[in-house]
């Protein structure tokens, strides 16, 4: 049986979950557990985060997900609702909602005139201080407060939030958006939440009430030229196969389609069971490293659909089912994205359906295919 999978250590899951805790003290914790939890396993990730305050996902078909697994913590939906017919599916199974255009203010007006469910909306105003994506402008935020705390259905007080462009990058910019901010919503209640997992790690002036963790509670950095363990945090997914050949090349011969590299000098190539079918990127580049009994190996020619290859040496020791690591705790994912120009986020959310999951939590294991 191919021997392809993504091992997720769910203690190192709760070991990040209260790492981020000791850095924002003072704020509840929203844990992001938004596209399958960054593609961990929303339901097994959410199970073992059960100290988290909150969780926050994208679509209303992943919190039902969570609400049908006997999660109880409170949900928050961040793209808000789509449609009239959701808000009592909402209502009903107790979600809290981003409000981010007047296109759902508007809905939610006419919502009251028969609400389906006699049962108040924890609601969380949105405010652009700079992502320009989703959000009131700055200047209409006391206005929308104003209207929604004339509804009836909506709890109060209003909760606000908004979202860094570019804590990762741009400290400046990023202090602006938080005085922004700040100025926007001087004298209304309600708690606020802004700091993401860059936010977190750069902008501890921004922890405020709520923190929304994402990256971070996964184990990896979202600040450059760091990793996961420059603050205490541990890798939760691991990505591994096995070698499937070892065979000899000579100088001058190349490996793969298009022929895009060639030995330097006689070496050996090792056939690892994995390609672009399980998620790896095809577009990483030569020299990608890859982790085999305990060094790291250049990936060379191009990555295919079902396998790669990588070169061993000239003194190669390694055999045909050898555990090979492409990303996890022997290489953090920080540094095998910068060689497929693309950034750890989408490493792990990538990973596709026909690779197999194993759940470890110290001792027990699970395996789903």
């Amino acid at each position: 049986m191919r021997s392809t999978k993504a091992v997720i250590d769910l203690a190192a899951l709760r070991h990040n979950l209260q790492t981020v805790k000791q850095i924002a003290q003072d704020s509840k914790v929203m844990a992001v557990v938004k596209a399958n939890a960054y593609g961990h396993g929303l339901v097994e990730v959410a199970k073992a985060l059960d100290e988290t305050d909150m969780f926050a996902v994208a679509t209303l078909e992943e919190a039902l997900s969570l609400r049908k697994a006997d999660i109880n913590q409170d949900i928050l939906l961040l793209e808000g609702f789509f449609t009239f017919e959701e808000i009592p599916i909402i209502q009903k199974y107790r979600l809290q909602l981003v409000l981010h255009h007047k296109n759902q203010v508007e809905t939610l007006l006419r919502y009251q005139q028969s609400p389906e469910i006699n049962e108040s909306i924890k609601v969380w105003l949105k405010c652009d201080s700079g992502m320009y994506r989703l959000g009131f402008a700055l200047g209409e935020v006391q206005t929308v407060q104003q209207t929604l705390n004339a509804l009836n259905i909506i709890e109060k007080p209003i909760k606000l939030m908004s979202h860094f462009a570019s804590a990762d990058s741009d400290q400046e910019f990023s202090q602006e958006q938080i005085e922004k901010f700040i100025a926007a919503t001087q004298g209304l209640a309600g708690q606020r939440s802004m700091a993401n997992s860059a936010g977190i790690l750069a902008h501890k002036k921004a922890h405020w009430d709520w923190v929304r963790p994402g990256l971070l509670i996964y184990g990896a950095s979202p600040i450059p030229c760091s990793t996961g363990s420059d603050y205490d945090l541990r890798p939760v997914m691991s990505l591994e196969s096995q070698l499937m050949a070892v065979k000899p090349i000579g100088k001058g011969e190349s490996v793969g389609y298009g022929r895009n590299w060639f030995a330097e000098t006689d070496t050996n190539i090792g056939l690892v069971a994995i390609g672009y079918g399980d998620g790896y990127p095809r577009h990483a580049k030569n020299g990608t490293p890859v982790w085999i009994n305990g060094r790291e190996v250049p990936l060379v020619g191009r990555v295919s659909m079902d396998m790669l290859a990588v070169d061993l040496g000239s003194a190669v020791k390694d055999k045909v089912g050898d555990r090979v690591v492409l990303w996890g705790k022997e290489l953090p994912m920080e540094k095998v994205a910068p060689y497929a120009d693309t950034i750890p986020y989408t490493l792990c959310c990538g990973v596709t359906r026909r690779v197999k999951f194993e759940y470890i939590n110290d001792q027990t294991s699970n395996t789903n295919s």
